[in-house]
């Protein structure tokens, strides 16, 4: 007999407004995750108004343009959650305002359907949005569309959360920028292999062009175009380098105007309201864990903690990785992916695919809202094969935080994760010691060249020969480019009043 408090997926709903497309509506964030949140509601099959009346708690993913304290160019809604409910017509008991990080959607369903199973309540809505492609066209034009808007009631706004994740240390540095952060875990990764830059190119290309073709099918995908890995690893005036290693298609797509949302409620709930049985997809497996702080990990190439929420969400669900059907795998860069299938021994080209969408490169990069869109897909799928299993993992910060939900219409009652007692296991491991001052003699352990953005420089990670000590330096970039391969190379480190600035050792 199933526990009328477990909770249920019961409806998503997902759009995209494409600037380049003849039905281009101009949408805002707030309207793109209010569309979404509508189709949500919708696809429940029950009668609208009742379930929208039903909704307890709004949850909004931080988009893009007020996840730091910057500028909106456009204008924005000073309480973006009220102002998707009040577009619905609804006014719930509590609305939230998630943290930045690409694991919050995922982490959010799991965080409810929680209080849903402790019977805190009984139907939550969490929705999200960005219409980045819209706000660069627009911004500084005489033409710009003005987003403004205020909404009354309560906020609980748990803030940018960048400190999980960013520090003084890596902002001096240039360590900014998903492309910047990324690829020094990436070119981590490539030393530990031993391939040359070409090699690891081949590689990330051979692992994403598969995605290309999952893109090319889907309907919203930002660029439906299927791409051999031979284009995706050929640098061309088209497909620049943005920072080594990535040449532009293999770096998340964020100019898109996209929103997804999703519907979540108890049994009991779902039965009064009258949701059909096959609408209802359970939250089988469930695990959230953060990682280390950049410059603590063993290895800059490897982030553990995703292998161990998915192991722990796999155990909760009881089944075996061989037992799921679909996965999407956060795939901003390469690196996610490949850290997901080495942890849990998922190769790379398994013939289930690792991605129901496309991809951050190819179907899009909705800020933080991507696993959002995600596991509306992998719900599609599982009410198409009753019974059947799909893995969404969700990735946060810099490889910093991993959230895994395992989705089936095959009825189970709710089971707790154990992710608490894993996490303090993760927290009282020992680190990496580093510093934010380096003096001395050292060599490169990671490193990137800002080609795409300025100041164009050389950023990396080095050890120092003298206690092994890890700190992050910049570097101009032409001495980079002088030797075939950094790592591994000689440097002297000086500590300014700013920044470490290293030259190679001569």
């Amino acid at each position: 007999m199933i526990d009328p408090r477990t909770p249920v997926i019961v409806g998503v709903g997902q759009i995209s407004d494409s600037i380049d497309g003849p039905g281009y509506l101009q949408l805002s964030s707030v309207e793109l995750a209010a569309a979404a949140a509508r189709n949500a509601l919708e696809d429940t099959g029950a009668r609208f108004a009742g379930v929208a009346a039903s909704i307890e708690v709004i949850a909004g993913i931080r988009q893009f343009e007020i996840s730091a304290p910057v500028p909106t160019p456009l204008g924005r809604s000073d309480n973006y959650p009220r102002s998707v409910a009040r577009r619905l017509d609804i006014d719930p008991a509590r609305a939230v305002l998630e943290v930045v990080g690409g694991q919050g959607p995922q982490h959010l369903i799991t965080e409810f359907a929680t209080a849903i199973a402790a019977g805190e309540l009984e139907s939550v809505l969490i929705t999200g949005s960005d219409a980045i492609s819209t706000e660069r066209h627009y911004a500084g034009r005489a033409d710009k569309p003005d987003f403004t808007e205020h909404a009354t009631g309560q906020l609980e706004d748990r803030g940018f959360g960048f400190e999980s994740f960013i520090d003084s240390n890596q902002v001096r540095h240039s360590v900014m920028g998903a492309p910047t952060q990324y690829a020094l875990l990436e070119n981590a990764r490539r030393a530990r292999l031993g391939a040359s830059p070409d090699e690891y190119r081949r590689q990330m290309a051979e692992l994403f062009a598969p995605f290309t073709c999952v893109a090319a099918k889907n309907p919203l995908a930002a660029a439906p175009v299927v791409r051999s890995a031979e284009e995706l690893a050929t640098v061309t005036a088209d497909n620049r380098m943005i920072c080594d290693p990535y040449p532009r298609l293999m770096v998340a797509r964020d100019l898109v105007n996209m929103g997804a949302a999703a519907v979540v409620m108890s049994v009991a709930a779902a039965r009064r309201l009258g949701v059909p049985a096959e609408k209802w997809v359970y939250l089988r497996g469930h695990a959230d864990l953060a990682e280390r702080s950049l410059l603590e990990r063993d290895d800059l190439g490897t982030a553990p903690t995703a292998a161990m929420a998915t192991r722990e969400a796999l155990r909760v669900a009881d089944i075996r990785l061989a037992d799921v059907a679909t996965f999407d795998l956060y795939s901003c860069f390469p690196v996610p992916v490949f850290n997901f299938c080495e942890g849990t021994g998922l190769a790379t080209d398994d013939p289930r695919g690792l991605t129901v969408t496309g991809g951050l490169p190819f179907f899009g990069g909705p800020g933080n809202n991507y696993s959002m869109h995600a596991i509306a897909e992998t719900v599609a799928r599982m009410r198409d094969d009753p019974g059947a299993f799909g893995l969404v993992g969700a990735n946060g910060g810099i490889m910093s935080k991993y959230s895994v939900g395992v989705y089936s219409t095959a009825q189970a009652n709710w089971v707790p994760d154990s992710s608490a007692q894993l996490q303090r296991t993760v927290d009282a491991a020992p680190g990496i010691a580093f510093r934010s001052r380096a003096e001395g003699s050292a060599r490169i352990e990671t490193y990137t060249v800002r080609r795409a953005f300025e100041p164009r420089i050389g950023v990396l990670v080095g050890r120092l020969h003298a206690d092994g000590s890890r700190f992050l330096a910049t570097i101009p970039a032409d001495d980079l480019d002088a030797v075939d391969d950094p790592i591994g190379h000689d440097i002297t480190v000086s500590a300014g009043d700013e920044k470490n600035t290293a030259a190679l050792a001569s």
